[in-house]
């Protein structure tokens, strides 16, 4: 399948970032000549996100290949189910099962070096009682949230990090794409951010395709973009 009759490439980013975590793999897959957007996410909760995500996608003329990272993966596997998705790329992201939310798949396994660094933090919602917002400390950032990058840029995305909302930790997946579906995944194997097993267990209960294991950490897409575009093409190809 040549990059002008592929599907559009959607890549949905993750909790503590934004759509640039992507940036060094879009630029790839840009030059090849894929058509990609990466919208933002506003990590707000699974559900909303996830709608959002799936109104996005039905305004997209042709079929779609979404590509999730970290929470961006619990969001496609709801956001998936839309008429017009084609397949599933995760990286080193959530595949969540109906009626199970992140709290319950990472409860199942021993806690990352992120768990003990997280700040709570409330904000305001308009009508109703406050919301809590999660991120991570800032002085831990660089180390369990963007290991392998230059110590200078880690520190840009420490103090401009998305936070994710504590609510989407507790929500339940309404959907999961995977069942029905063509699904491919990228193990962080060197994560601080999620434990690898919980991405290993995901991956092998969805029963995805492909998988691999890239020696990296959780911004992967960061360390090993070639890598990463690559694994997303390939699943490309698999699909024509």
């Amino acid at each position: 399948m040549s990059s002008q009759s592929a599907p559009t490439i959607v890549l949905v980013h993750g909790a503590f970032a934004d759509a640039a975590s992507w940036a060094p793999v879009t630029e790839l897959l840009l030059a090849q000549g894929y058509r990609v957007l990466a919208p933002p996410v506003a990590n707000r909760s699974l559900v909303a996100d996830a709608a959002y995500i799936s109104s996005f996608v039905a305004q997209i003329d042709g079929p779609v290949l979404l590509a999730g990272h970290s929470y961006g993966g619990a969001v496609i596997t709801v956001a998936g189910v839309a008429d017009n998705v084609v397949g599933l790329v995760y990286v080193a992201g959530y595949v969540l099962a109906i009626g199970e939310s992140l709290g319950e798949l990472q409860g199942q396994f021993s806690d990352s070096e992120l768990a003990a660094h997280l700040v709570y933090t409330p904000y305001p919602i308009d009508g109703g009682e406050p919301g809590t917002d999660v991120s991570v400390e800032i002085e831990a950032f660089p180390e369990v949230f963007a290991g392998g990058l230059d110590p200078a840029k880690a520190r840009v995305l420490a103090v401009s990090q998305r936070p994710l909302a504590a609510a989407a930790f507790s929500e339940p997946a309404s959907d999961a794409a995977w069942q029905t579906k063509p699904a491919w995944g990228i193990v962080s194997g060197a994560d601080h951010t999620i434990n690898p097993e919980v991405e290993r267990f995901g991956y092998k209960r969805a029963g995805l395709r492909r998988v691999v294991e890239i020696d990296g950490p959780h911004l992967v897409m960061q360390t090993h973009p070639a890598e990463v575009a690559a694994f997303i093409t390939d699943a490309i190809a698999e699909l024509a």
